[in-house]
């Protein structure tokens, strides 16, 4: 089959802000502000990435500039506490960064976005050097893929892969990213196959099988 999966250079933004280590802080809250991001990569010098600023990162200053912490939350927040004495890029970055490459599949980004719990992710080559960034908007943007599109696909790579021969008893329909797959087959335990092939094409937000087998001919 082909056609699918995207990968995450079909969606990266390839012109990224980054910083250097010794970037200060106010210079790191202005570029954010500039550019209208909420995490920046932190580069060494010779281009490697070597960690993330992010917004939460800044945030600890502010929570304790006027504060004063128990005991207790001085143990249980020693980093928080360290990052707002901190004045550096390198020293308000979380490190390792989390990063992907540019021939991940976009649910593989996703997916580490999700259990990292970051908003963003640097695109590095096989060396660590910066090639672009990945953002949850750049991820959804398989979702504006047209109806037309999705339905020649899964007519294509699944209809015709599981079913070939019987179209049209096997009919596609997408409304809204949603896919219909409606008739009858000869072999019912493919159905279950179908709907998840025709789930994994990109773009599609839910699957409707309509998908049945033969009536029996009476005696």
């Amino acid at each position: 089959m082909h056609g699918t999966p995207h990968i995450v250079s079909d969606v990266m933004t390839q012109t990224v802000v980054a910083l250097g280590r010794d970037a200060r802080f106010k210079e790191i809250v202005r570029t954010m502000e500039q550019w209208k991001v909420s995490a920046l990569p932190v580069l060494a010098g010779d281009g490697r990435v070597i960690g993330v600023v992010s917004e939460a990162d800044l945030l600890p200053k502010e929570e304790f500039r006027d504060s004063d912490p128990t005991r207790f939350e001085q143990l249980r927040r020693l980093d928080d506490l360290g990052k707002a004495g901190a004045l550096t890029a390198g020293d308000l970055m979380t490190t390792p960064a989390v990063s992907v490459h540019a021939d991940a599949t976009l649910s593989q980004a996703a997916r580490a976005m999700a259990q990292r719990r970051v908003k963003r992710l640097p695109v590095v080559d096989a060396e660590g050097m910066l090639t672009g960034i990945v953002s949850r908007s750049d991820l959804l943007k398989v979702f504006l893929r047209p109806d037309e599109d999705i339905e020649e696909e899964v007519r294509r790579e699944v209809v015709a892969y599981l079913f070939p021969g019987e179209p049209p008893a096997v009919r596609v329909q997408v409304k809204e990213g949603v896919v219909t797959l409606a008739g009858t087959v000869r072999d019912t335990a493919l159905v279950p196959v179908a709907a998840r092939l025709a789930r994994a094409v990109e773009g599609v937000v839910d699957i409707r099988c309509e998908l049945t087998g033969p009536v029996p001919e009476p005696r």
